[in-house]
């Protein structure tokens, strides 16, 4: 065989293998691309699911008596009011605790704590730590640290409660979302005479801020249907009680006494205070993001 006839037949063969190696990508990009769709096609499905389930044993306790009328016994016609208001209130003051320790942490660990820092390892790994603790664990442990020496239950033991457990989560997205930054863009802010605070403030968070949302939404979320750290600090009440010091009614507690109740109004408000729940929850979210983009 000529020294043509074999270079074109070795030319023929490296063809083959990369038109074989080509086929080999096609047909596993198309597994991989079949397998996310059917994984988030099954989310949504799982998602719509719950929600029609809400709504189709929940929408039927929604009233104007259930919004505006305090708990009360069987048969009395009672609503989830002060639960509602005890909710929004437990929820927002941990809020307000919990957003800014948990963005100052975020911060200084993506912005100061290298690799050499070991207090930000210590830092990040307590995080870590407090983000997969049972939340019945942070519950009877502000039980010790606010309920025990008071002597009593209150709404601001549950709001403490609801704070421990937000932090992490807000540390660690916050955290992530900052080293998505790109370096560069911290250089470019540098070299135009900012301080390190106004890079982080006016460049770093200003393109995070989409993640830090999500991070704080998903805090929000969490505390929202947290049932086990508010039994043992707030404990809940069935008249309307605004005062922080004293027994506090909560959604989430409301749900819980009512769920396993024998009675039909008592469980038709279980199913209506988990719809309002996740309204609430949905509609936060949708709020937020509307807000950002604009």
């Amino acid at each position: 065989m000529s020294e043509t006839a074999q270079q074109m037949a070795r030319a023929a063969k490296q063809r083959w293998h990369q038109g074989g190696r080509a086929r080999r990508r096609q047909i596993l990009d198309r597994i991989a691309t079949g397998a996310s769709i059917a994984a988030g096609t099954l989310l949504v499905l799982v998602l719509l699911s719950i929600l029609w389930t809400l709504l189709s044993r929940g929408l039927a306790g929604i009233s104007w008596a259930t919004i505006t009328h305090s708990m009360g016994p069987p048969g009395s016609g009672g609503g989830l009011g002060n639960a509602i208001l005890g909710s929004i209130i437990q929820t927002g003051l941990a809020l307000a605790m919990a957003a800014p320790l948990g963005l100052f942490c975020g911060i200084y660990l993506s912005e100061y704590g290298g690799k050499h820092n070991h207090f930000a390892s210590v830092v990040r790994f307590v995080s870590d730590v407090l983000m997969s603790a049972p939340s019945i664990l942070i519950g009877l442990f502000i039980y010790q640290l606010v309920v025990a020496p008071w002597g009593h239950f209150s709404g601001f033991a549950g709001a403490v409660a609801l704070a421990v457990l937000a932090v992490p989560v807000i540390v660690r997205t916050t955290e992530d979302m900052l080293r998505l930054v790109p370096t560069s863009m911290r250089e470019a802010g540098a070299a135009l005479g900012a301080p390190r605070w106004r890079v982080i403030l006016s460049l770093c968070l200003r393109s995070a801020r989409q993640g830090v949302l999500t991070g704080i939404l998903l805090a929000v979320a969490r505390m929202g249907g947290e049932t086990a750290p508010l039994l043992f600090t707030s404990l809940g009440n069935q008249t309307w009680s605004l005062r922080l010091d004293k027994p506090m009614a909560s959604l989430p507690v409301a749900i819980y006494q009512y769920a396993g109740a024998s009675y039909d109004d008592w469980v038709q408000l279980a199913w209506a205070g988990a719809l309002l729940i996740t309204c609430g929850v949905l509609m936060i979210n949708i709020i937020v993001r509307l807000s950002a983009r604009r």
